[in-house]
């Protein structure tokens, strides 16, 4: 059985110090602005792509695919036959495809496909299940347009790890065509929000705090409207037969470490091929280091040979 590791001090990157600082950056600013308003909460989380360096010999596009619009990362020389469905984090309510077009480019470019990062409806203004609905809708779409569904990779961090996983339950539910394989970087999954790292790395993780995740449970449940341990909400109550392969990621330190590991222990419980990788001393969505510091780079690649086996 896969246990969360425990946090330690750790020799990590001069580098890997800016996410850290910019989390800490936010964490003060909430803490210290009294009234913050909803498009103030999403401009900050907007900043989420200073830490990662832009990649070479990538164009980007914006489109709308299957009715939900977007921004396609265009590696050259890629594989447009394969496609990364992104997914950005931010508790459902923040961050956007601007925020991780960057993030994808790079995941894209070591994995030599494409890729197109969803503005998902975002809560509290659409709850659950609005989210997968629209990851739903453009996996279709893609279908629609002649990509194979094994040549499709959900893929997304935090909130969006969620969803990466939760669109391949919804597809199956349905009966339809399955995604190759799925990613999920710091999966934010425990809509009941009783994880133990949420204790035990309180002090480590420099962002995310039990009551931040209050507020976004309240948002995309519809303040309680929604059952927390609906599985399409909360995949850690979700049947995994028959589930795609699953590299799922995240940074010892950070207080959602334990719903990356159960999520790894529920999936190889029932069968599904895991990969699990948990980085000493890195905190919440690490790979967003990408370009800048040599634990995501390292991370990325490994992410990369996984895909390619």
């Amino acid at each position: 059985m896969t246990t969360a590791p425990p946090s330690r001090a750790v020799e990590t990157s001069p580098a890997s110090d800016a996410l850290r600082a910019l989390y800490a950056d936010w964490a003060e600013i909430i803490a210290t602005t009294p009234g913050l308003t909803m498009r103030l909460f999403r401009s900050i989380f907007d900043e989420w792509h200073q830490p990662t360096r832009e990649p070479e010999d990538v164009c980007y596009r914006e489109e709308t695919v299957g009715g939900v619009p977007g921004i396609w990362a265009l590696p050259a020389g890629a594989d447009t036959s394969k496609v990364l469905l992104y997914t950005h984090g931010g508790g459902f309510a923040v961050g956007s495809a601007a925020s991780h077009r960057k993030l994808a480019a790079h995941v894209a470019k070591a994995l030599g496909v494409t890729a197109f990062v969803l503005d998902y409806r975002r809560a509290p203004e659409h709850p659950h299940p609005a989210q997968v609905e629209d990851g739903v809708a453009v996996f279709s779409a893609l279908l629609e347009r002649g990509v194979a569904p094994t040549d499709i990779t959900t893929v997304g961090d935090s909130a969006g790890g969620n969803l990466a996983v939760a669109i391949a339950l919804a597809l199956r539910e349905r009966g339809a065509p399955l995604p190759g394989q799925v990613i999920a970087f710091s999966p934010w999954l425990d809509m009941e929000n009783a994880g133990e790292t949420l204790v035990t790395n309180d002090a480590t993780d420099a962002l995310i705090t039990a009551p931040l995740l209050e507020g976004m449970i309240a948002g995309v449940l519809a303040g309680g409207l929604v059952d927390p341990k609906t599985p399409l909400a909360n995949p850690l109550y979700a049947d995994f037969e028959g589930f795609p392969r699953l590299y799922v990621n995240a940074g010892a330190v950070e207080s959602l470490v334990d719903n990356a590991t159960r999520l790894a222990d529920r999936a190889r419980a029932a069968g599904v091929d895991v990969t699990l990788s948990i980085a000493d001393g890195m905190q919440h969505v690490f790979p967003f280091l990408a370009g800048n510091a040599p634990e995501a780079d390292d991370e990325i690649a490994a992410i990369a040979r996984w895909y390619r086996g």
